[in-house]
């Protein structure tokens, strides 16, 4: 069984609501009612009724288990804007200002995750990351600690050898443009608690460079190893090691050439932090497409719920893919609760 099998399987024993904020659209129709059909979650589609079904009926799906809500009629309305009022703390926000902020579906989406009314929320098949982004920090919000939002790939790449049975972690290759040395060690570490708690693996993170444990000379490569340090002091219980070019993370042969001492990590990596948004967008697209790896994401990390991204040249598999490693972001948040 592949990992996406599995994961659709762990969904289906606890299917969560889930809501798509990007309702009328034909790609999430579709995912929606595969995901109910299914088991693999509890779809929500925003947006109208009619316009719906209709895309529905010309796509020749059937969503008559799939729950509809249309933002601008629901009865939850105020209820969400005196929510997002009170968030405001001492800022001059009037009802109908709320109002019109929390009708929009990405906005009324987060509220409901917020509210405690839907388990978690997928968008991004028709906005940019930094909309999905805004509006899950506006609403949501970060868990206690965390600095910045940021992202990552589940990564399964066929027929390979490497990783955790040829499946891996990108990040960030999906939000954060040029990470500092803290937001970099922030990134590893989000990352390996992610796929402790969706996962279930035995994280082995490296941090990715041009150079492996000093054999090249630059500033580039000092920031890798300043990051490297202190995610090790944030977390000292999780296995965190660089700087590492990239074969020497992952192919066990080549780290023991390149590395004069034995590494719990090199060439066992399982989880590659890449060093900006330049590298690890290109680097998971490579992937994907070169090695016709399936991409799922970019998933979100930091958030204080859960909350998921998606490309917007998402396939109808990549959204019901995103949706069930939401539902399992939701049981680690009612297992961290």
């Amino acid at each position: 069984m592949n990992l996406i099998d599995k994961i659709k399987d762990k969904a289906r024993k606890n299917p969560k609501r889930i809501v798509l904020a990007e309702g009328e659209e034909e790609r999430t129709v579709k995912a929606a009612a595969i995901s109910a059909e299914e088991g693999i979650s509890k779809p929500v589609l925003l947006g109208s009724t009619e316009d719906i079904q209709f895309i529905a009926k010309s796509a020749g799906v059937d969503i008559s288990g799939v729950e509809i809500i249309n933002p601008e009629s629901s009865n939850q309305l105020q209820k969400y804007a005196k929510f997002y009022i009170d968030s405001r703390k001492g800022k001059r926000v009037t009802e109908k200002m709320a109002e019109r902020l929390v009708k929009k579906p990405l906005y009324f989406g987060a509220s409901m995750v917020n509210a405690g009314d839907i388990d978690g929320m997928v968008a991004g098949c028709m906005s940019l990351t930094a909309t999905v982004i805004k509006a899950s920090e506006l609403i949501i919000g970060l868990k206690e600690g965390v600095s910045a939002s940021s992202s990552f790939f589940v990564m399964s790449v066929p027929d390979c050898p490497y990783g955790e049975n040829g499946n891996f972690i990108f990040a960030d290759a999906g939000v954060n443009p040029e990470p500092t040395v803290d937001e970099l060690a922030e990134i590893a570490v989000l990352s390996a608690r992610s796929a402790r708690e969706i996962l279930d693996w035995e994280p082995k993170v490296a941090m990715l460079s041009f150079s492996s444990k000093g054999s090249s000379g630059h500033k580039l490569v000092d920031k890798v190893t300043e990051a490297t340090k202190k995610a090790r002091e944030m977390a000292p219980e999780l296995l965190i090691d660089g700087e590492f070019q990239f074969d020497t993370a992952v192919v066990p042969e080549v780290a023991k050439r390149k590395l004069k001492e034995d590494n719990d990590i090199a060439g066992k990596a399982n989880i590659l932090i890449f060093p900006d948004l330049n590298a690890g967008n290109i680097g998971y697209k490579m992937t994907q497409y070169l090695a016709k790896a399936e991409a799922y994401g970019p998933l979100f990390q930091g958030f204080s719920l859960p909350v998921n991204d998606l490309s917007r040249g998402a396939s109808v598999d990549d959204i019901v893919g995103v949706m069930a490693f939401t539902t399992l972001q939701a049981y680690a948040y009612e297992d961290n609760n």
